[in-house]
């Protein structure tokens, strides 16, 4: 189900944020990104959420469209793209808060015309939420088959026009191998990209149960996105 808001005409950026359980961050991380200059459209895509995630991001002031199902990120930002008619598009994490401001450093780039892609290298973190498994195999696995050496491959905070938008045929790779295919696919076609220290925040994967399914999980995703790209 979608709540359909006015958006503005001269728009420049759309926002795609990728919402699971947010309610508590999500509607500070709309707030911080509406006030982003060219922002014309924000969208909050709740993927399943079982709380009021979807109510506090329309009280913020988002397009909000809900998936009844959990469909994993890269299939969120799919549905959100479907929607997004900006020259720019912003991919942002839903617990970012006050901090998705730093989304500007992420667009200026773009707007400027130096870069195709921009991601954001977080300049502080305050812990590590696994053991680099899943990183390490990212910044191998992209060096191989581009050259490039990327710090920050697996961040999910980045801004890219319609170039590359049109390279991706408007799709992203589903699950959470999302921002490595993404990588791979617009480096092979001599797309600029860069990654922008940012000073931004959020919750890391923790070092329980929970977060360690989720690192095999994204470890296996990055593997299978890398191993068919191998061929």
């Amino acid at each position: 189900m979608k709540q359909n808001l006015a958006v503005a005409e001269d728009s420049l950026v759309s926002i795609i944020i990728p919402a699971f359980n947010e309610e508590g961050l999500v509607g500070q991380t709309v707030h911080a990104v509406s006030a982003l200059p060219g922002v014309g459209q924000i969208i909050v895509v709740d993927d399943g959420s079982t709380d009021n995630t979807a109510h506090v991001a329309k009280d913020a002031g988002a397009i909000v469209l809900r998936s009844e199902k959990n469909l994993g990120k890269g299939d969120a930002l799919n549905l959100g793209i479907k929607e997004a008619i900006g020259d720019i598009v912003l991919l942002i994490d839903a617990d970012l808060g006050k901090s998705a401001v730093e989304g500007r450093k992420l667009v200026d780039p773009v707007i400027k015309g130096q870069a195709d892609l921009t991601i954001a290298r977080f300049t502080s973190r305050n812990r590590k939420g696994g053991f680099g498994l899943a990183l390490n195999l990212a910044r191998k696995g992209i060096r191989h088959l581009t050259g490039l050496n990327m710090q920050a491959p697996l961040s999910g905070q980045r801004a890219l026009n319609r170039k590359a938008l049109a390279v991706l045929d408007n799709k992203f790779a589903s699950g959470f191998g999302v921002e490595v295919a993404m990588i791979i696919d617009l480096a092979r076609h001599g797309l600029v990209i860069r990654e922008v220290p940012v000073e931004m925040s959020h919750r890391e994967t923790e070092k329980n149960l929970a977060g360690f399914a989720h690192r095999g999980r994204q470890f296996w995703d990055i593997l299978s996105i890398i191993t068919r790209r191998l061929f």
